[in-house]
């Protein structure tokens, strides 16, 4: 997901290393710091693959210089093939979807973006699943006597109808 933020920055404009660590922190979230061990191991793995390029500083400025990256064009088919192949734990995995869809409106065919959507109504629209097992049967909120425990199935269950009607509207299908 890292990588997949870094292109997907990238792809609306040139950014410095400090700002897109900054974007990157919001987007998942303020426990999930980004640290310069994980991002410019990322940023030289993309560079070296030819999916971003580092700009260099102008000269004769007087601060101190920051690197630069843009994406490159093929950075933008990575981007694209990594968003209209989304699967597995990306449409599965609610902080990797949300990933994914803060970039969704990159790829220029929107049906390969209603494909990436329908993926996900597919696994919300599956049999529900709990955090909690009685033997092996998954326990519904009302069987749950823990307040803390029923409130995370509660959430869990309104997360999944709210998306699933916004991804419905957005498909343009009007079921309930």
């Amino acid at each position: 997901m890292i990588e997949m933020m870094i292109l997907g920055f990238l792809a609306e404009g040139p950014l410095h290393a400090y700002e897109l660590r900054r974007r990157m922190e919001r987007l998942h979230g303020y426990a999930r710091a980004i640290s310069d061990g994980t991002i410019y191991p990322a940023l030289k793995r993309l560079q070296s693959a030819g999916f971003i390029a580092r700009e260099e500083p102008a000269p004769g400025a007087g601060s101190a210089q920051r690197q630069t990256f843009r994406l490159t064009a093929p950075g933008l088919a990575e981007l694209h093939a990594r968003l209209r192949d989304a699967n597995g734990y990306d449409i599965t995995d609610g902080d990797r979807f949300f990933v994914v869809l803060a970039f969704l409106s990159q790829l220029p065919d929107v049906a390969d973006q209603h494909a990436v959507l329908r993926r996900r109504l597919d696994f919300l629209d599956q049999p529900g699943v709990s955090f909690f097992y009685e033997s092996d049967q998954p326990l519904a909120a009302g069987d749950v006597d823990d307040p803390y425990r029923r409130g995370m199935l509660v959430s869990a269950r309104e997360t999944s109808r709210a998306q699933r009607r916004w991804i419905r509207e957005l498909l343009g299908e009007h079921h309930g």
